[in-house]
């Protein structure tokens, strides 16, 4: 690891802890003396993501977090509940070694998880997702609340 100081490589880790999702590395610079901080991170496949029309792109997490954040609008539901959940989901693609999903299978585990979460959020995230055109998509999503939870609401297939 080179100082970003003095530009030399002779650091050492003088300690690390785990930060989120990162290892975070207290470093010293052997020459220049001065510290810094470095975060590791385990890099993970790339996932790529099969939309509806066919046409592939790769997965990003900005864009499904703000999908989520759109539904969960002014409702009781925190920033780190809906990190959480998709901490999830990329874990579980990433540990099942998934290279492709597809974007119905993604909207589906988000609107199984919003179910627990928050039954509002669940119904915009669905209005938007299904895009409904009339009240009877309404209707169908409001009653899919009392249907029975499905044991792995993030099954994929890979």
């Amino acid at each position: 690891m080179h100082c970003p100081y003095c530009g030399e490589d002779d650091t050492r880790v003088v300690d690390s802890r785990p930060a989120e999702t990162k290892i975070r590395r207290r470093r010293v610079c052997g020459c220049c003396g001065k510290r810094f901080t470095t975060y590791e991170a385990v890099e993970r496949p790339l996932l790529m993501v099969q939309k509806r029309n066919g046409s592939f792109e790769p997965f990003d997490r900005n864009k499904l977090l703000i999908g989520v954040l759109n539904a969960i609008k002014k409702r009781p539901v925190s920033a780190d509940q809906i990190d959480a959940m998709i901490d999830r989901m990329e874990a579980q693609y990433a540990n099942e070694m998934c290279s492709t999903v597809t974007s119905i299978e993604i909207g589906n585990a988000v609107m199984e998880q919003l179910k627990v979460i928050d039954a509002v959020a669940y119904v915009r995230f669905a209005s938007v997702y299904e895009d409904f055109t009339d009240v009877a998509g309404f209707i169908a999503a409001i009653s899919a609340l009392d249907a029975p939870k499905t044991d792995d609401p993030m099954h994929t297939q890979g």
